[in-house]
């Protein structure tokens, strides 16, 4: 069965030193943001963390998903990513069931392992725990939202005689996300049964869990596959006439920037490299990539946004909804051009 097409924001509330703006400024307009996003028609927001980063980098999406969801009706609210390893997962399960009654059934979850040597260390986690620690987080997740007293015993986590409450309000709770840089992640959502967040080229994710699911009598229309894709839509100028999207472009290169060293650190970016080349050749390009942004008028936003889609069978797309260090308003009159000049004309062409 086809996936309906989701559009949203995503938000990962950061103001680097020295901003203009101020934390509680970048908050407030978020949460404006996402009450104008709604209305818009935008059906869906999504929230990133890390940890111990310098620019107020969101570490915690749990108290936002619940000031967010007070101010909104319809909107569906997730993570990409949930940063797993660092999270007790009963806690975490009570957390959401909270949640999704607060919202009235719409929180979704996003999961990943981390990568980031420094969180682990701050934690006092080894990195080699992170598969273990996450794998195990699912099962407990799913067993705490069966509606019935659970016990659960792994190598990592051990419960006896759990009974979490307040059932969610969705079925077996919240619908599950996992996050995947590479084919062994691509494997782990086919074999956990979840939605996929797809973070590296097609042959080295999407093309494996496709595989994985048919092998199993599954087919990728029964999931969703949700990226992140930055969109700046313009009034009709070239990107280089618009002072706007100057900002943005800045903003956004501090953004690459930060990733890019944190990425670097990581104790397997090379062991990932190496797979990935493997199974698609070094420096193939990565439309899938989080930092990758589409820009310019409402015609080649479609015409890309289209190809994108459908190329990559493409469910939920959000865009980057703060730039940081700027204020989240920024991109409100993008984001009104994307709802009324883009969207609806993307839905026709994949009709």
């Amino acid at each position: 069965m086809a996936q309906s097409l989701r559009f949203g924001i995503v938000h990962d509330f950061r103001c680097p030193p020295g901003s203009d703006v101020t934390m509680p400024q970048v908050y407030a307009e978020t949460f404006e943001q996402v009450v104008l996003a709604e209305q818009l028609g935008l059906q869906q927001c999504w929230f990133t963390e890390h940890h111990f980063i310098e620019d107020g980098y969101l570490p915690n999406f749990v108290p936002v998903a619940g000031a967010a969801a007070a101010l909104t009706t319809t909107m569906r609210f997730s993570t990409d990513i949930c940063l797993m390893p660092f999270r007790d997962p009963v806690r975490l399960a009570e957390d959401l069931a909270v949640l999704d009654n607060i919202s009235d059934g719409r929180m979704e979850l996003g999961i990943g392992m981390g990568y980031a040597a420094h969180e682990f260390a701050g934690f006092s986690l080894p990195v080699g725990w992170r598969v273990s620690l996450t794998e195990e987080a699912i099962e407990i997740l799913r067993l705490a939202w069966a509606g019935e007293p659970f016990s659960y015993e792994g190598k990592r986590y051990s419960y006896r005689d759990l009974r979490v409450t307040p059932d969610p309000v969705q079925p077996g709770g919240p619908p599950l996300w996992v996050a995947a840089t590479s084919e062994a992640g691509a494997l782990r959502a086919a074999r956990f049964d979840t939605n996929l967040l797809p973070q590296g080229p097609k042959a080295a994710v999407l093309d494996p869990w496709k595989e994985a699911l048919a092998a199993d009598g599954r087919g990728p229309g029964d999931k969703r596959v949700g990226i992140i894709r930055g969109v700046y839509v313009t009034d009709g100028r070239d990107p280089a006439d618009d002072p706007t999207w100057e900002a943005i472009a800045a903003a956004e290169k501090y953004r690459r920037d930060v990733y890019i060293g944190i990425i670097k650190a990581s104790a397997d970016h090379k062991a990932a490299a190496r797979e990935r080349a493997a199974r698609t050749g070094p420096r193939q390009p990565d439309p899938l990539n989080p930092l990758v942004w589409t820009v310019g008028d409402a015609d080649h936003c479609v015409a890309e946004l289209t190809t994108m889609i459908r190329d990559h069978d493409v469910t939920d797309l959000v865009t980057w909804g703060g730039p940081p260090g700027l204020p989240p308003s920024v991109m409100n009159a993008s984001l009104e051009r994307m709802a009324r000049d883009v969207i609806p004309r993307v839905r026709a062409d994949l009709a």
